[in-house]
């Protein structure tokens, strides 16, 4: 079924009331690099934009985020004054540049816009974050703070393709028992899905919060744990409706060769 086919199937059912598969969002947070060389340019270049990876789009456009930063050395830098504006597909995205100046394991986050999503009748806000190394290989298990987040109980990069990677989903710091985690590769064009559920891989935590998935291709991986809101928020229309909440970590995967 080509996407714009599948769109228009949504967009008429939408209308009509009928159920209709809904595809898997994602905030994605890519850095150029999730390990520094230590030799070369230390700017990392920060892609944002919301979009379904597996599938390559569509694009939806991003508002303006309500936070953007990096944790490093313990302590939180805002860094929302860097965030420059760009376009995807003719959707509103963004971009940002940094440079590191110390060893250390540095955790960029971003807490994005809330999203309406009509065909689900619901909000949308993923937090979403990714760990970039440079010569320290500690920190990274470190949490934010954010209100859906993942803590990593592998490290997240210098990661070989077959790695199994773990973590906890916490909501307000606290495991959430049998959570849901969606998992998509961010596809590079290489591959197609035979159906649908090969798109959106599904792991349920145990009565612990843990889950554990192991990648079977190189590249960007996104792992996102989908929890509901405590509170509604008022519709476009004034009405309340619930917020999913997800907390996304971005995880490289790299061939042995």
């Amino acid at each position: 079924m080509s996407r714009n086919f599948a769109l228009a199937i949504l967009a008429v059912s939408s209308i009509l009331g009928l159920a209709v598969p809904v595809q898997a969002h994602f905030q994605e947070l890519i850095p150029s690099a999730d390990i520094v060389p230590e030799s070369g340019s230390r700017t990392i270049q920060l892609d944002l934009a919301f979009t379904h990876p597996m599938e390559r789009g569509p694009v939806m456009a991003m508002g303006m985020p309500v936070r953007f930063g990096v944790l490093a050395g313990g302590k939180i830098k805002d860094l929302k004054a860097v965030l420059s504006p760009r376009s995807l597909e003719g959707k509103a995205a963004f971009t940002a540049a940094y440079t590191v100046d110390t060893p250390g394991d540095f955790i960029f986050f971003v807490e994005p816009a809330p999203y309406w999503e009509p065909a689900e009748n619901k909000w949308i806000i993923h937090f979403a974050k990714v760990v970039v190394d440079f010569g320290a290989g500690s920190g990274w298990d470190k949490l934010v703070g954010l209100p859906v987040e993942i803590e990593p109980l592998v490290r997240p990069y210098g990661l070989w393709t077959g790695n199994t990677f773990r973590g906890i989903v916490r909501k307000n710091g606290k495991p959430v028992p049998f959570a849901t985690v969606e998992v998509e590769w961010r596809n590079d064009g290489s591959v197609k899905a035979p159906s649908d559920p090969f798109i959106t891989q599904v792991v349920k935590a145990d009565a612990s919060g843990q889950f554990a998935y192991s990648m079977p291709r190189s590249g960007w991986w996104g792992f996102n744990a989908l929890v509901e809101a405590d509170k509604p928020l008022k519709t476009p229309n004034g009405k309340p409706a619930p917020v999913e909440q997800g907390g996304l970590i971005w995880v490289h995967a790299v061939d042995m060769k």
